[in-house]
């Protein structure tokens, strides 16, 4: 699923990249490492982490794009490092488990 549609769906906000990538499945989880394991390509990333570490992982994986959660924002040096790594980075005011819940009923991610 284009990554546009679920910005529109979940009323998300674009903070840096291209959404025009598609998603096919989700991850959530901050514990860098673990993340680092199981993010498979194509993922949409969510967490509350906001550095600079969280774009080098979201671009190891091929990560779609990563969701910030809970208003959270991505640090200064993270949005350039974004920027020049080419990482789609997304925000919302939900929780994870509010973000979890609502990508759970939207067909084509799993």
């Amino acid at each position: 699923m284009k990554l546009t549609d679920i910005i529109d769906t979940l009323s998300l906000t674009v903070v840096a990249g291209d959404a025009e990538r598609e998603a096919e499945g989700v991850y959530a989880g901050d514990f860098l490492s673990r993340a680092m394991s199981h993010i498979c390509a194509d993922d949409l990333w969510i967490t509350i982490m906001n550095n600079v570490n969280v774009i080098a992982v979201a671009s190891l994986t091929d990560a779609a794009a990563v969701l910030l959660a809970e208003n959270v924002a991505l640090a200064p040096d993270a949005v350039e490092a974004a920027k020049a790594k080419d990482v789609t980075v997304l925000s919302s005011d939900k929780s994870v488990y509010e973000l979890c819940a609502a990508l759970s009923r939207i067909d084509g991610l799993s």
